[in-house]
């Protein structure tokens, strides 16, 4: 199987147009069945006036279709504590990362 129960998943949603806002979603695998995949966790954005990414506070559970082309799917390791997830704008990317040695580069840079 793809994906299994309990697995920590890094989402970006696809923009389709500049204007479209930056959408990740953060969260756990709660059942992977047939290419969907039902994850609980937080959406992250980006707040325009400061130009960083910032956590939602309401916990969420999506389904999220992996074969769609709108998603890009990161396995995060299990011992990444998705509570202390935070974005660092470096020079020309965006670095994920708990504080821990775990970091993930992402190109999300352009929204300036």
């Amino acid at each position: 199987m793809i994906l299994q129960k309990g697995e920590k998943l890094h989402v970006i949603h696809r923009r389709h147009f500049e204007k479209d806002p930056h959408r990740h979603f953060i969260g756990v695998v709660d059942v992977y069945e047939n290419g969907l995949a039902r994850v609980t966790g937080h959406i992250y954005t980006v707040d325009l006036v400061k130009f960083s990414f910032f956590r939602r506070a309401e916990q969420r559970t999506r389904i999220v279709a992996l074969h769609s082309g709108d998603v890009i799917v990161n396995v995060i390791p299990q011992s990444v504590n998705l509570e202390k997830i935070v974005y660092k704008q470096e020079k020309k990317s965006v670095r994920v990362t708990d504080g821990s040695e775990w970091a993930m580069e992402i190109s999300e840079f352009p929204w300036r």
